[in-house]
Protein backbone atom coordinates (compact mmCIF):
# COMPACT_ATOMS: atom_id res chain seq x y z
CA UNK A 1 0.00 0.00 0.00
CA UNK A 2 1.16 3.32 -1.02
CA UNK A 3 2.19 5.23 2.02
CA UNK A 4 0.04 6.10 4.90
CA UNK A 5 -1.27 8.96 6.48
CA UNK A 6 -1.87 9.18 10.25
CA UNK A 7 -4.05 12.00 11.46
CA UNK A 8 -4.23 11.79 15.57
CA UNK A 9 -0.97 10.54 17.45
CA UNK A 10 -2.62 9.49 20.65
CA UNK A 11 -3.31 5.64 22.04
CA UNK A 12 -4.79 4.45 18.45
CA UNK A 13 -2.50 6.18 16.27
CA UNK A 14 0.59 5.67 17.82
CA UNK A 15 -0.31 1.92 18.03
CA UNK A 16 -0.96 1.91 14.16
CA UNK A 17 2.06 3.52 14.09
CA UNK A 18 3.92 1.16 15.80
CA UNK A 19 2.36 -2.13 13.74
CA UNK A 20 2.63 -0.82 10.63
CA UNK A 21 6.14 0.07 10.98
CA UNK A 22 7.09 -3.42 12.97
CA UNK A 23 5.07 -5.02 9.62
CA UNK A 24 6.31 -3.00 6.96
CA UNK A 25 2.64 -2.20 5.17
CA UNK A 26 4.53 0.89 3.37
CA UNK A 27 7.21 2.76 2.16
CA UNK A 28 6.26 6.02 4.07
CA UNK A 29 4.04 6.71 7.02
CA UNK A 30 3.08 10.26 7.93
CA UNK A 31 1.57 11.90 11.06
CA UNK A 32 -0.56 15.00 12.27
CA UNK A 33 -0.83 15.66 15.53
CA UNK A 34 -1.91 19.60 16.66
CA UNK A 35 -1.37 18.99 20.23
CA UNK A 36 2.26 20.09 20.99
CA UNK A 37 2.19 18.08 24.12
CA UNK A 38 2.16 14.63 22.04
CA UNK A 39 4.36 16.23 19.45
CA UNK A 40 7.26 15.90 21.86
CA UNK A 41 6.23 12.47 23.28
CA UNK A 42 6.46 11.10 19.42
CA UNK A 43 9.49 12.60 19.20
CA UNK A 44 10.92 11.13 22.17
CA UNK A 45 9.51 7.78 21.00
CA UNK A 46 11.88 7.68 18.15
CA UNK A 47 9.36 5.47 16.09
CA UNK A 48 9.79 5.61 11.70
CA UNK A 49 7.32 8.07 10.65
CA UNK A 50 7.67 11.54 9.62
CA UNK A 51 5.79 14.19 11.36
CA UNK A 52 4.08 16.76 9.46
CA UNK A 53 3.22 20.43 10.04
CA UNK A 54 0.20 21.19 7.32
CA UNK A 55 -2.49 18.17 6.82
CA UNK A 56 -2.47 18.98 2.84
CA UNK A 57 1.21 17.53 2.98
CA UNK A 58 0.62 14.16 4.51
CA UNK A 59 -2.73 14.19 1.84
CA UNK A 60 -0.45 14.90 -1.03
CA UNK A 61 1.98 12.04 -0.40
CA UNK A 62 -0.45 9.28 0.91
CA UNK A 63 -2.56 7.29 -0.40
CA UNK A 64 -4.56 5.66 2.60
CA UNK A 65 -5.77 8.62 5.16
CA UNK A 66 -6.57 7.10 8.80
CA UNK A 67 -8.63 9.97 11.35
CA UNK A 68 -7.58 9.00 14.80
CA UNK A 69 -9.41 11.92 16.22
CA UNK A 70 -12.13 12.54 18.67
CA UNK A 71 -15.44 12.28 16.08
CA UNK A 72 -16.19 15.83 17.01
CA UNK A 73 -12.69 16.86 15.07
CA UNK A 74 -13.80 15.21 11.67
CA UNK A 75 -15.55 17.88 9.94
CA UNK A 76 -13.04 20.65 10.38
CA UNK A 77 -10.45 17.75 8.99
CA UNK A 78 -12.23 17.18 6.31
CA UNK A 79 -13.04 20.64 5.27
CA UNK A 80 -9.37 21.16 5.44
CA UNK A 81 -8.40 18.58 3.11
CA UNK A 82 -11.05 18.88 0.67
CA UNK A 83 -8.99 20.24 -1.88
CA UNK A 84 -6.19 18.08 -1.75
CA UNK A 85 -8.38 14.89 -1.97
CA UNK A 86 -8.21 12.65 -5.39
CA UNK A 87 -9.89 9.32 -6.59
CA UNK A 88 -6.86 7.48 -5.55
CA UNK A 89 -7.30 8.21 -1.87
CA UNK A 90 -9.42 5.83 0.81
CA UNK A 91 -10.16 7.79 4.07
CA UNK A 92 -11.50 5.94 6.89
CA UNK A 93 -11.29 6.36 10.64
CA UNK A 94 -11.81 3.96 14.20
CA UNK A 95 -14.68 5.60 15.60
CA UNK A 96 -16.53 3.71 17.59
CA UNK A 97 -20.41 4.55 16.34
CA UNK A 98 -21.03 5.06 13.08
CA UNK A 99 -24.72 6.72 11.49
CA UNK A 100 -24.13 10.20 12.73
CA UNK A 101 -20.48 10.82 12.33
CA UNK A 102 -21.63 9.12 8.35
CA UNK A 103 -23.70 12.02 8.38
CA UNK A 104 -21.14 15.14 8.37
CA UNK A 105 -19.17 12.91 6.11
CA UNK A 106 -21.43 12.58 3.57
CA UNK A 107 -22.39 16.66 3.62
CA UNK A 108 -19.13 17.63 4.00
CA UNK A 109 -16.74 15.58 2.05
CA UNK A 110 -15.88 16.35 -1.72
CA UNK A 111 -17.81 13.93 -4.11
CA UNK A 112 -16.26 11.22 -5.61
CA UNK A 113 -14.00 10.51 -2.81
CA UNK A 114 -13.90 6.68 -0.95
CA UNK A 115 -14.91 7.24 2.58
CA UNK A 116 -14.75 3.88 4.64
CA UNK A 117 -15.76 3.82 8.14
CA UNK A 118 -13.44 1.34 10.15
CA UNK A 119 -13.76 0.30 14.02
CA UNK A 120 -11.23 -1.41 15.44
CA UNK A 121 -12.51 -3.07 18.73
CA UNK A 122 -9.97 -1.99 21.35
CA UNK A 123 -8.51 0.42 23.17
CA UNK A 124 -7.19 1.08 26.58
CA UNK A 125 -8.30 3.29 29.96
CA UNK A 126 -4.91 5.32 29.29
CA UNK A 127 -4.52 7.92 26.26
CA UNK A 128 -1.38 9.20 24.86
CA UNK A 129 1.33 8.22 22.29
CA UNK A 130 3.45 6.86 24.91
CA UNK A 131 1.13 4.06 25.70
CA UNK A 132 0.87 2.79 22.18
CA UNK A 133 1.29 -0.88 21.47
CA UNK A 134 2.12 -2.88 18.39
CA UNK A 135 0.00 -5.67 19.19
CA UNK A 136 -3.03 -3.93 20.30
CA UNK A 137 -5.11 -5.06 17.24
CA UNK A 138 -4.18 -8.19 17.47
CA UNK A 139 -7.05 -11.05 17.49
CA UNK A 140 -9.60 -8.32 18.08
CA UNK A 141 -12.61 -7.59 15.96
CA UNK A 142 -12.31 -4.28 13.50
CA UNK A 143 -15.76 -4.09 12.03
CA UNK A 144 -15.97 -2.13 8.68
CA UNK A 145 -19.15 0.46 7.82
CA UNK A 146 -20.54 -1.78 4.20
CA UNK A 147 -22.45 0.90 2.44
CA UNK A 148 -24.77 0.37 -0.39
CA UNK A 149 -22.68 2.37 -2.82
CA UNK A 150 -19.40 1.77 -2.11
CA UNK A 151 -16.06 0.62 -3.73
CA UNK A 152 -15.40 -2.86 -3.58
CA UNK A 153 -11.87 -2.75 -4.72
CA UNK A 154 -11.11 -0.19 -1.97
CA UNK A 155 -12.92 -1.84 0.40
CA UNK A 156 -11.35 -5.08 0.04
CA UNK A 157 -7.91 -3.24 -0.05
CA UNK A 158 -9.00 -2.01 3.52
CA UNK A 159 -10.38 -5.42 4.57
CA UNK A 160 -6.47 -6.26 3.67
CA UNK A 161 -4.73 -3.53 5.65
CA UNK A 162 -7.00 -4.36 9.04
CA UNK A 163 -5.98 -8.02 8.26
CA UNK A 164 -2.60 -7.50 8.06
CA UNK A 165 -2.58 -5.32 11.02
CA UNK A 166 -4.02 -8.28 12.82
CA UNK A 167 -7.15 -7.58 13.62
CA UNK A 168 -10.65 -10.28 12.88
CA UNK A 169 -12.60 -8.33 10.02
CA UNK A 170 -16.32 -8.08 9.83
CA UNK A 171 -18.70 -6.41 7.96
CA UNK A 172 -22.24 -4.63 8.56
CA UNK A 173 -24.02 -1.21 8.23
CA UNK A 174 -23.75 1.90 10.48
CA UNK A 175 -27.47 1.20 11.91
CA UNK A 176 -26.59 -2.54 13.05
CA UNK A 177 -23.11 -1.47 14.16
CA UNK A 178 -24.38 1.35 16.49
CA UNK A 179 -27.18 -0.56 17.73
CA UNK A 180 -25.07 -3.66 19.29
CA UNK A 181 -21.97 -1.20 20.51
CA UNK A 182 -25.21 0.65 22.08
CA UNK A 183 -25.48 -2.10 24.63
CA UNK A 184 -21.82 -4.15 24.52
CA UNK A 185 -19.54 -0.95 25.01
CA UNK A 186 -21.19 2.61 25.02
CA UNK A 187 -23.86 1.89 27.90
CA UNK A 188 -20.78 -0.39 30.14
CA UNK A 189 -19.13 2.82 30.09
CA UNK A 190 -22.20 4.73 30.63
CA UNK A 191 -22.71 2.83 34.03
CA UNK A 192 -18.99 2.69 35.03
CA UNK A 193 -19.42 6.57 34.61
CA UNK A 194 -22.17 6.93 36.63
CA UNK A 195 -21.15 3.92 39.64
CA UNK A 196 -18.19 6.14 39.85
CA UNK A 197 -19.54 9.25 40.42
CA UNK A 198 -22.45 7.77 42.69
CA UNK A 199 -19.34 6.36 44.83
CA UNK A 200 -17.91 9.69 45.23
CA UNK A 201 -21.70 11.47 45.79
CA UNK A 202 -22.07 8.72 48.57
CA UNK A 203 -18.91 9.65 50.14
CA UNK A 204 -19.85 13.23 50.28
CA UNK A 205 -22.97 12.86 52.04
CA UNK A 206 -21.79 10.12 54.44
CA UNK A 207 -18.85 12.52 55.09
CA UNK A 208 -16.60 9.51 55.81
CA UNK A 209 -13.74 8.17 53.78
CA UNK A 210 -14.89 5.12 50.87
CA UNK A 211 -12.79 4.87 47.81
CA UNK A 212 -10.13 3.75 49.93
CA UNK A 213 -12.03 0.54 50.89
CA UNK A 214 -12.50 0.29 46.94
CA UNK A 215 -13.14 -3.61 46.69
CA UNK A 216 -12.59 -5.24 43.06
CA UNK A 217 -15.68 -4.93 41.60
CA UNK A 218 -15.32 -0.50 41.98
CA UNK A 219 -11.81 -0.71 40.99
CA UNK A 220 -12.43 -2.34 37.23
CA UNK A 221 -15.54 -0.11 37.10
CA UNK A 222 -13.17 3.06 37.70
CA UNK A 223 -10.53 1.80 35.50
CA UNK A 224 -13.41 2.07 32.44
CA UNK A 225 -14.28 5.39 34.15
CA UNK A 226 -10.91 6.63 33.42
CA UNK A 227 -11.00 6.53 29.66
CA UNK A 228 -10.94 9.66 27.91
CA UNK A 229 -13.70 11.89 28.41
CA UNK A 230 -13.68 13.76 24.85
CA UNK A 231 -14.12 10.87 23.06
CA UNK A 232 -16.62 9.28 25.11
CA UNK A 233 -18.56 12.56 25.34
CA UNK A 234 -18.39 12.47 21.48
CA UNK A 235 -19.19 8.81 21.48
CA UNK A 236 -22.74 8.85 23.97
CA UNK A 237 -23.82 12.35 21.54
CA UNK A 238 -22.91 10.59 18.17
CA UNK A 239 -25.00 7.70 19.39
CA UNK A 240 -27.65 9.13 21.71
CA UNK A 241 -30.85 7.25 20.08
CA UNK A 242 -29.47 4.02 20.75
CA UNK A 243 -27.64 5.03 24.19
CA UNK A 244 -31.01 6.60 24.93
CA UNK A 245 -32.23 3.04 24.48
CA UNK A 246 -29.90 1.29 26.18
CA UNK A 247 -30.16 3.36 29.05
CA UNK A 248 -34.15 2.85 28.95
CA UNK A 249 -33.85 -1.11 29.64
CA UNK A 250 -31.30 -1.01 31.84
CA UNK A 251 -33.48 1.28 34.09
CA UNK A 252 -36.10 -1.55 33.50
CA UNK A 253 -33.86 -3.98 34.77
CA UNK A 254 -32.33 -2.36 37.80
CA UNK A 255 -36.07 -1.96 38.92
CA UNK A 256 -36.70 -5.20 38.40
CA UNK A 257 -33.76 -6.31 40.54
CA UNK A 258 -34.57 -3.94 43.12
CA UNK A 259 -38.14 -4.72 43.37
CA UNK A 260 -36.61 -8.43 43.73
CA UNK A 261 -34.66 -7.05 46.54
CA UNK A 262 -37.60 -5.46 48.42
CA UNK A 263 -39.78 -8.22 48.18
CA UNK A 264 -37.06 -10.79 48.97
CA UNK A 265 -37.68 -12.70 45.73
CA UNK A 266 -35.46 -15.47 46.17
CA UNK A 267 -36.71 -17.41 42.83
CA UNK A 268 -37.06 -14.20 40.55
CA UNK A 269 -33.43 -13.13 41.67
CA UNK A 270 -31.53 -16.75 41.58
CA UNK A 271 -33.63 -17.10 37.96
CA UNK A 272 -32.12 -13.76 36.92
CA UNK A 273 -28.55 -14.05 38.46
CA UNK A 274 -28.06 -17.38 36.83
CA UNK A 275 -29.33 -15.88 33.37
CA UNK A 276 -26.43 -13.41 33.38
CA UNK A 277 -23.85 -15.97 34.11
CA UNK A 278 -24.47 -17.80 30.65
CA UNK A 279 -23.24 -14.47 29.15
CA UNK A 280 -20.21 -14.62 31.28
CA UNK A 281 -19.61 -18.48 29.65
CA UNK A 282 -20.25 -17.62 26.28
CA UNK A 283 -17.30 -14.94 26.55
CA UNK A 284 -15.05 -17.03 27.55
CA UNK A 285 -15.72 -19.74 24.69
CA UNK A 286 -15.76 -17.22 22.14
CA UNK A 287 -12.65 -16.49 23.42
CA UNK A 288 -13.53 -12.89 24.46
CA UNK A 289 -11.96 -12.60 27.75
CA UNK A 290 -8.00 -11.79 28.39
CA UNK A 291 -6.44 -11.49 31.59
CA UNK A 292 -5.86 -8.19 31.63
CA UNK A 293 -9.13 -6.82 29.97
CA UNK A 294 -9.40 -3.90 27.45
CA UNK A 295 -10.90 -0.97 28.33
CA UNK A 296 -11.96 2.05 26.30
CA UNK A 297 -12.70 1.80 22.08
CA UNK A 298 -14.47 -0.82 22.26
Amino acid sequence: MKNIFIIGCGLLGSSLLRRISKIKLTNKIFIYEKSKKNIKKIKKLKRPGTLVNKLEDGVRKSQLIILCTPMSEYKKIILKINGYLSSNHIITDIGSSKSRSLQIIKKNLKKNICWISSHPITGSEVSGPEHGRQDLFENKWCVLIKEKKINIKYLKLLSFFWKKIGSKVVMMNSEKHDKIFSITSHLPHLVAYNLVKSAQDFEKKQKFGLIKYSAGGLRDFSRIAASNEIMWRDIFFDNSKNVSKAIDLFIKNLKAFKKDINLNKNKSIIKKLIQTKKVRTKILKLKQDTNKPDFGRS
